[in-house]
């Protein structure tokens, strides 16, 4: 056992049980043991089980970036305070000012990096179990967790379109490339959508103007070619766990979207808007979707002639 073996195995004992606990599920719903669709649907639950898992964290991001969100007119002014300044010692004040600035208001920017985080070590384990599976199927390695040698030699002769669970776009025949290429397509649309919705519609004006949020735009675009670039690396069954888990968080940030948008975002106006036609009063903090002018204009649609000085005083003399 290699040393990224043992610092996962934890963590691969735990995916292992998981699997094996859903395939022995479908197992007794009348699915085939050695079927590819079986193994397919427990990664699948698997990774559900851990996206529901890792809901509080993204409940904490969802709530950063809306503080986040408040505090960018005090980011502005602390950027326009700096501007030009770009000496070490105005940088480092600036930094402090900032970091000053989040700690006041419990918030963090890269607070929306934690659940991706969380999720790295979890990713690892589930290729490293997949990886090592032919080895246990071989008994050249020690059982994972459920795992079992046995269960490894169906998962090892299990297949979907002819293509097993631990082939890779690299290592695979002709077949393999086109199953797999379609996976990592799927997966880098996937992938844009989440963040275009979240910059077309859950940020303000302010917010898209900031320059992180700059460099975020250009990760929309960078992300697509770094899954296509990883993904023909990753066996079969590590596609799939990236799949859903992607279409989990599509799914999910729509829905957290719709219904808690970020202050001052087209998402905002598009619930006030709902919340109007249904009759209901505005959320807490939310501004009215529209104001009374400070001067209207008559309700005949004309111009209100001005009126001259003479005429004025003869109306406060009657």
């Amino acid at each position: 056992m290699n040393w990224i073996d043992s610092v996962l195995w934890p963590l691969k004992w735990v995916i292992a049980w998981i699997l094996t606990i859903f395939h022995q599920i479908f197992e007794m719903l009348g699915m085939p043991s050695d079927s590819g669709w079986t193994w397919v649907l427990s990664i699948a639950c698997m990774t559900m089980v851990v996206r529901a898992v890792l809901i509080p964290l993204f409940v904490y991001q969802i709530k950063s970036q809306r503080k986040m969100q408040l505090l960018q007119p005090d980011v502005q002014r602390l950027q326009a305070k700096y501007k030009g300044k770009k000496d070490q010692f105005s940088r480092q004040a600036m930094a402090e000012e900032q970091m000053a600035l989040f700690k006041k208001h419990g918030t963090n920017p890269w607070a929306s990096c934690l659940p991706l985080l969380a999720q790295l070590p979890i990713f690892f384990s589930l290729y490293r179990v997949i990886f090592n599976m032919p080895m246990v199927a071989r008994g050249e390695t020690d059982p994972i967790g459920g795992l079992t040698q046995s269960l490894a030699q169906e998962a090892e002769r299990a297949t979907i379109f002819g293509v097993q669970l631990s082939e890779t776009f690299l290592t695979g025949d002709i077949s393999v490339k086109i199953l797999t290429a379609i996976l990592i397509i799927i997966m880098g649309a996937t992938q844009f959508i989440t963040q275009k919705q979240m910059m077309s519609k859950n940020m303000s004006e302010a917010a898209m103007n900031n320059p992180f949020m700059q460099q975020q735009k250009m990760l929309l675009y960078i992300m697509p070619v770094v899954f296509a670039v990883g993904g023909v690396y990753f066996p079969l069954g590590v596609l799939i766990y990236w799949l859903v888990s992607n279409s989990w968080t599509m799914v999910q940030q729509f829905i957290v979207i719709r219904n808690m948008p970020a202050p001052g975002s087209r998402a905002e106006k598009e619930l006030m808007e709902r919340r109007a036609r249904k009759g209901k009063s505005p959320l807490p903090g939310s501004k009215p979707i529209s104001e009374e002018p400070q001067n209207p204009q008559p309700a005949s649609g004309q111009r209100k002639q001005p009126v001259g000085k003479a005429r004025q005083k003869k109306k406060r003399k009657r």
